[in-house]
């Protein structure tokens, strides 16, 4: 007789599938702005997994992470990206290289992969978190398909910073997060590389009056 799951396990698997489903919200949202409030309560939700991981298995250094994750990927990096994207005055839409219908497919071929090359690793985890690791792998997958398919930089920056998204989900399932020195080098690492990317934004948008990647594409050709 099967026994049901602790709600905190219950709750886990909740938040891991919120992220999955903003994953694939991402992959199909063509307004930039909806884009970056989408990064923004990836993150949220995934503050509040490690919160519920951080309080049932008592491990310190989540709460921590928990509180990176609220301070940078909630807060900071959306008002970041929102303020370049008033400021070089990008317009609403997008238009991905590939139609939103077939990139779906493509999503949701790349979470069935995901779950088939996870499956033997969770098995192998002890952790309350196992199960989600399947979850983790896909979310990076779809972010990584997210920056191969769009246009714009800033989309393929909001990309990037979902995959570490992903990445920090898949490290909190197979063992309860990383070290806090590496979090912190990681959490420094993204907000100073937001940063910069900020300042390269204005650089091409100066050199080429638009942010699409295209256009430099033709500069390497010539």
């Amino acid at each position: 007789m099967s026994t049901a799951l602790p709600l905190y396990a219950q709750l886990i698997n909740l938040f891991a599938a919120v992220i999955l489903l903003l994953a694939f919200a991402m992959l199909a949202q063509r307004r930039v702005l909806l884009l970056i409030d989408l990064f923004a309560l990836q993150g949220f939700t995934l503050f509040l997994s490690t919160l519920v991981v951080a309080v049932k298995t008592g491990q310190h250094h989540l709460y921590w992470s928990a509180g990176l994750t609220l301070l940078l990927k909630v807060l900071l990096l959306p008002w970041i990206l929102h303020r370049l994207v008033r400021k070089l005055q990008i317009k609403g839409e997008v238009e991905p290289l590939i139609n939103i219908p077939t990139t779906m497919l493509v999503g949701i071929g790349l979470v069935i992969i995901a779950f088939n090359v996870a499956l033997p690793i969770s098995q192998l985890s002890h952790t309350i978190t196992r199960g989600t690791l399947g979850i983790a792998l896909a979310v990076v997958m779809l972010a990584f398909l997210m920056m191969i398919t769009r246009k714009k930089a800033i989309t393929q920056v909001v990309g990037f910073l979902s995959m570490e998204n992903g990445l920090f989900l898949a490290a909190t399932s197979a063992t309860y997060g990383m070290p806090m020195v590496v979090e912190l080098g990681i959490a420094l690492d993204v907000l100073v590389g937001a940063i910069i990317l900020g300042v390269f934004f204005f650089q091409i948008r100066d050199q080429f009056d638009s942010l699409d990647i295209h256009h430099m594409e033709r500069l390497k050709d010539n």
